[in-house]
């Protein structure tokens, strides 16, 4: 990093929320800018910036600061402009005047150490000092915080997160225990907390350091292996290699961790050990096997009367032939209390679902739900009936995990329809169910042969495993889907059968490529030309259209077929840097405007417009998975608004940036509940748990009209014959399991 020490002339622009500034100084004879996550800096301030320059294609050569340092004004003229810049309520130039007058250069240290003194100046009352020192207590605060925070290497970003966070008793806190922001502020990891708190001289074997551990041991289990538990032989050997303590330590502190009710430890039938979870997951399990026993036991409300005659009726009116196992499907939805429809694509599930509604619609109210904007969408359409992201529907309240719908305030229906079930994990089913009331009918929708929930938990496999929820697996293949190479190669993939490749006229084609660099190279003249071109788009829209349309999914990030390498090759493909288009850097992604975008983490502040009948409504929240288009960028502020679904308008500022990232090309995990015209995918080989036979078929099932593999055979064969399914350590299929008399 380069060094720049000048003097702050003023502030162009500050956004209070994450500190990002924009700076005009001078050093030496000079005049420069300076942007990033700083404190807030005062006219005539002397401030060292750690950073790189950077060339802005809008605004030219600007210094990115990554670190701040900063020395008091060291003349009177400095000083006077430092208090009179407006920084200070209560100071304004005329005041800033009179005070350097009266205390010369002592006038920093007067106002820091005997602020009291400040009556002595003409002008200055009682009420006006005391507004004057509260805003300069105030600002010395969170500066003093963040320099603090700076100075153990935080992030700007990090360090404003944790100031606000604990406010103006940050140092305090954070030096008695700096263990604490693992547990209370989302970004800092242990080994963040851990490094501040060794070069504090704070003990190695500390209590806080291991209880730390064990909270993020157990979270990061959650995050990035879907646990809601851990064995607690697996969880002290995890912490045995993070602290490199003794094992009498470690079971004392789960044994107070346990005590105080941080950690919870229980035993289920299927685990010969204990378990140790955090009490969220222990809870949120627990409650879902509840409420589904009592959803189960009450039965609907509002019966259906004379079923098979309606059916037979039904099927005229529709043109259909319904199969002995999906006229039983469409019987147990009227009535059961709770049912899972599973199956793959093409076995009849939308068909089933349009029946029920049908069936329904005369005497019930029926709400249809998805777990993402994209599949509920997709639901809508299907159905011809309005469906909601889960989250809408539940209006969630802008906490996580938190609904304004609950049982206080229940959703009003006879019916509850929920799609893709495979992606909800515990966390959203526990707060669906709070807002179920008892005879109410619930169907859960979804394909159990899919990957498993991002986030913690293994909710559809779990109910349809434990047997105690009536569940109808659907397997034969609609008539009109058996010309379909999609579907036909995805039953026999899930079925551990090789997929029938170049099949003339379908549309499942094979590019044999023998490397990496080969088939990405191969992928982006696919995208580029081949495809547009085969599939009719006008030539002057192909790189527009082609994007929209056509979905890359891979099944790793790293590699030259991996979504990094591939969506910078992709975005220089379809949407290159040219004159005329905004673009903004923003750590080692440029975005453009025209980009696809996905989120990567729930954001449940950040607010939305929507386009609606009478003007637009504002709302609340972007979540995982939800994929957009950049609209437009604002260079100047770090600004860049991205439309989701074709309605939302979100307009993300600097720090929010952190959980956008390029998707012209997706992981296989990522595209969980979406659906796309066309999905082209690398198949070069790669680790053994990626290239398994559950990721191959999630993402063939995500193609609507056309897949195309690039690679070679055998890797497509590794992956149909690996049929190892990573183990989730959960405990709802033992809690369900327990309801049973």
């Amino acid at each position: 990093m380069e060094q720049l020490t000048a003097t702050v002339l003023d502030t162009t622009f500050r956004n209070d929320d994450n500190g990002y500034t924009v700076l005009r100084v001078v050093a030496g004879r000079s005049q420069h800018t300076v942007v990033g996550a700083m404190p807030q800096l005062s006219s005539g301030e002397n401030v060292v910036f750690e950073g790189d320059w950077t060339e802005h294609p809008m605004y030219g050569k600007q210094f990115s600061a990554k670190t701040c340092t900063i020395a008091p004004p060291d003349t009177l003229s400095a000083v006077e402009k430092y208090l009179g810049s407006g920084l200070i309520r209560g100071i304004g130039p005329a005041t800033a005047k009179l005070i350097v007058k009266h205390f010369g250069m002592d006038a920093m240290q007067i106002l820091d150490e005997h602020p009291e003194r400040l009556t002595e100046v003409s002008g200055i009352g009682p009420k006006k000092a005391a507004m004057i020192i509260e805003s300069f207590t105030e600002q010395m605060s969170m500066r003093r915080v963040m320099l603090f925070l700076q100075n153990y290497g935080l992030s700007p970003n990090l360090a404003t997160k944790i100031a606000k966070y604990y406010g103006e008793n940050t140092i305090d806190l954070i030096r008695q225990n700096p263990y604490r922001m693992v547990m209370d502020i989302e970004g800092v990891g242990f080994l963040t907390a851990d490094r501040i708190a060794l070069s504090m001289g704070i003990d190695p074997q500390s209590e806080f350091r291991v209880r730390a551990a064990l909270f993020y041991l157990l979270n990061e289990a959650a995050g990035s292996g879907g646990h809601t538990f851990l064995p607690e032989t697996a969880l002290c050997e995890r912490a045995r290699q993070l602290l490199r303590v003794e094992e009498e330590l470690l079971q004392n502190q789960i044994t107070q961790a346990v005590l105080t009710k941080m950690l919870v430890r229980f035993s289920i039938p299927d685990q010969e050990e204990d378990c140790l979870c955090l009490p969220f997951f222990f809870h949120a399990e627990s409650e879902i096997a509840t409420r589904l026993h009592y959803l189960m036991e009450s039965r609907p409300y509002k019966k259906v009367s004379g079923f098979e005659n309606r059916i037979a009726a039904l099927e005229q009116e529709l043109a259909i032939d319904l199969s002995p196992m999906q006229r039983q499907a469409v019987k147990s939805a009227v009535e059961e209390g709770v049912l899972i429809i599973t199956g793959g694509p093409g076995t009849g599930k939308t068909t089933i679902i349009r029946c029920i509604i049908r069936l329904l619609k005369e005497d019930s109210d029926i709400l249809l739900c998805a777990p993402t904007g994209r599949a509920a969408k997709r639901m809508s359409e299907a159905t011809g009936e309005e469906a909601k992201t889960i989250h809408r529907m539940l209006e969630y309240g802008g906490d996580e995990n938190v609904f304004v719908r609950d049982e206080n305030y229940p959703l009003e229906t006879d019916c509850l329809i929920v799609d893709e079930m495979s992606m909800v994990d515990v966390a959203l089913m526990r707060g669906l169910l709070r807002a179920v009331l008892p005879g109410t009918r619930l169907i859960l929708v979804g394909d159990a042969d899919q990957l498993p929930s991002v986030g913690a938990g293994n909710v559809l496999r779990d109910l349809l495993e434990s047997g105690v929820v009536p569940s109808v697996r659907l397997t034969d293949i609609f008539r009109q889907d058996e010309s379909s190479m999609i579907v036909l190669n995805a039953h026999r993939i899930n079925e551990g059968e090789m997929p029938t490749l170049n099949v003339k006229g379908a549309d499942f084609f094979f590019e044999r490529r023998l490397t990496q660099g080969e088939a990405a190279q191969t992928i982006g003249e696919l995208l580029e030309k081949r495809l547009p071109g085969y599939l009719g788009f006008p030539k002057g829209t192909w790189q527009r259209e082609a994007v929209r349309a056509i979905q890359v999914l891979s099944p790793t990030k790293k590699g030259d077929c991996g979504s990094i390498a591939l969506n910078k090759l992709l975005q220089n493909a379809l949407n290159p840097e040219r004159p005329g288009v905004d673009s903004i850097l923003h750590g080692e992604i440029e975005f453009r405007v025209g980009d696809k975008v996905i989120q990567t983490k729930n954001d449940y502040q950040i607010t939305f417009t929507r386009k609606a009948a009478f003007g637009t409504e504002e709302g609340a929240g972007v979540f995982n998975g939800d994929v957009g288009y950049v609209e437009h960028i604002d260079p100047a502020e770090h600004l860049m608004t991205v439309c989701f679904d074709e309605e939302r308008l979100v307009t993300y500022q600097k720090q929010q940036l952190d959980a956008l990232e390029l998707a012209y090309c997706l992981t296989v995990h990522k595209s969980q509940g979406c659906e796309f015209p066309v999905v082209v995918m690398p198949v070069v080989g790669g680790p053994p748990m990626l290239m398994a036979r559950n990721l191959l078929y999630t993402a063939l099932t995500r193609a609507r009209q056309l897949v195309v593999l690039v690679g070679r055979e055998d890797a497509i064969a590794q992956m149909v014959q690996n049929n190892h399914v990573v183990k989730r350590y959960t405990t709802l299929r033992a809690r369900l399991e327990a309801t049973v008399p």
